[in-house]
């Protein structure tokens, strides 16, 4: 192959060589991005579940499901902490992201 040759083939594959001087750069952007979404994501799961729980509990004092056997018309509040109001954690969740007022009572 002649010097001439080998130049121009150099010279076609010459821009598919890594830049040196940047070969090892970093960048932080996509750390910051990553970071954000996951303290969001949790930030989301954490409001998540503790409207679960409000949601259990408020749909446990309206059902009366802890009234106090002993002291009528109290709260028994070991019971509100363990008490499974609606079937699957989802409906709670569900009902609380629906209803953002508390429903009207009827009229008697």
């Amino acid at each position: 192959m002649s010097e001439e040759a080998e130049k121009k083939l150099l010279k076609m594959y010459d821009g598919s060589r890594p830049a040196e001087e940047d070969l090892f750069e970093t960048s932080y952007v996509n750390h910051v991005a990553w970071t954000l979404v996951v303290i969001l994501g949790g930030a989301l799961i954490w409001v998540s579940i503790a409207l679960i729980n409000a949601e259990n509990q408020r749909n446990a004092l309206m059902t009366k499901q802890c009234a106090d056997p002993v002291f009528k018309g109290e709260v028994d509040q070991a019971c509100l902490q363990l008490v499974a109001s609606r079937e699957h954690w989802w409906e709670n969740l569900w009902y609380g992201v629906t209803h953002l007022r508390p429903e009207e009572p009827a009229p008697k």
